[in-house]
């Protein structure tokens, strides 16, 4: 039952992307490149949305362990705005055998209207060790609540005088010594840059800047290199070179992939790409991640640095040993 609707569901989503890429052209009529799905093996996408949520999602938690295993994925790290993921992630390993699952949890209104040092405190305690970070409000963060001109105050990071709160401390305290990712979630990238700093004096060693080429949280250059120099790690999002016009994210505008090259090639030692992807009306994450390795090889940017971005900086984060190289690969260093 659960295969048979997973598989109308793909050609319900597949659909969609088809009527997208008739629509909108590039990037969804590139083909895939061998190259690709050779750096495909071994991908650790560590921002991805999936069912159960409480929004429609292309893909269910356990369908998409199971097809980024497929896949040859290392890992993956599913986000809900609203509900924890870690629990989940539990059980699917018990079902996906041999596969890297994760979860996490954002400190949105599900746990409170102020970030909730006792429940991050308890989701890195969880048994199996799987919440790997901790996110700053996202959906119910103070400046997407202002930016969109919504009712109320949204949760704030800082206070009025632009200070980290003490509750914000006390999680960069618990990720500190569980070893797990802190992230700015929806952050502004001024709030994001003070994060930082108070990150750094905590001794928060997995500090990541949240789709820092995203909408209304993009960074500038200079932003982008002042929070890599206090330790952070960037994150960049492929989802915005396929949101936009026709897309089930219509209100956003896409971004070239020139630009997002531009953004990946920044300071790729302190980077890693994500898919942020999930959402209905839009290419599926391993579709996704195809796309994006593809288009930064067409852009001219390394396979070692495309490596560095999806496979070494992502599987560091979550805390994942370097893999031992093949016979093949240490001869092609010598």
């Amino acid at each position: 039952m659960g295969n048979k609707m997973g598989r109308r569901n793909f050609m319900k989503i597949s659909a969609l992307a088809a009527g997208v890429s008739l629509a909108q052209g590039a990037p969804y009529e590139r083909p895939p490149s061998k190259e690709a799905d050779d750096i495909l093996k071994g991908v650790c996408d560590i921002h991805v949305h999936a069912s159960p949520d409480t929004k429609e999602r292309s893909i269910d938690e356990l369908g998409f362990a199971y097809e980024a295993k497929g896949a040859g994925y290392r890992a993956v790290m599913f986000k809900s705005n609203y509900w924890s993921c870690h629990d989940r992630a539990y059980l699917i390993r018990r079902a996906v055998a041999d596969f890297e699952c994760f979860g996490s949890l954002c400190m949105n209104g599900c746990v409170g209207d102020r970030v909730n040092a006792r429940a991050a405190e308890l989701a890195a305690s969880a048994a199996g060790g799987l919440c790997k970070c901790i996110w700053m409000p996202t959906l119910d963060s103070a400046y997407q609540n202002e930016a969109e001109g919504r009712r109320g105050k949204g949760i704030p990071v800082l206070d009025a005088s632009s200070r980290v709160l003490s509750e914000v401390v006390k999680v960069m305290e618990i990720c500190a010594r569980a070893d797990i990712i802190f992230a700015t979630g929806h952050s502004s990238p001024r709030e994001s840059l003070i994060l930082a700093k108070k990150a750094r004096e905590i001794g928060v060693k997995k500090f990541v800047v949240t789709h820092a080429n995203s909408a209304i949280w993009k960074m500038t250059p200079d932003q982008i290199r002042q929070a890599a120099d206090l330790g952070a790690f960037i994150e960049f999002c492929y989802l915005p070179c396929l949101w936009g016009k026709g897309t089930g994210l219509p209100m956003f505008e896409r971004m070239p992939e020139s630009e997002f090259a531009s953004f990946v090639k920044i300071i790729p030692q302190r980077s890693f790409v994500s898919t942020d992807l999930g959402q209905v009306g839009i290419p599926r994450p391993i579709d996704g991640m195809r796309m994006c390795i593809t288009s930064m090889l067409d852009s001219g940017i390394s396979k070692e640095t495309v490596d560095l971005l999806v496979r070494k900086n992502p599987a560091e984060l979550l805390g994942l040993q370097p893999k031992a190289l093949s016979t093949e690969q240490k001869g092609m260093r010598i």
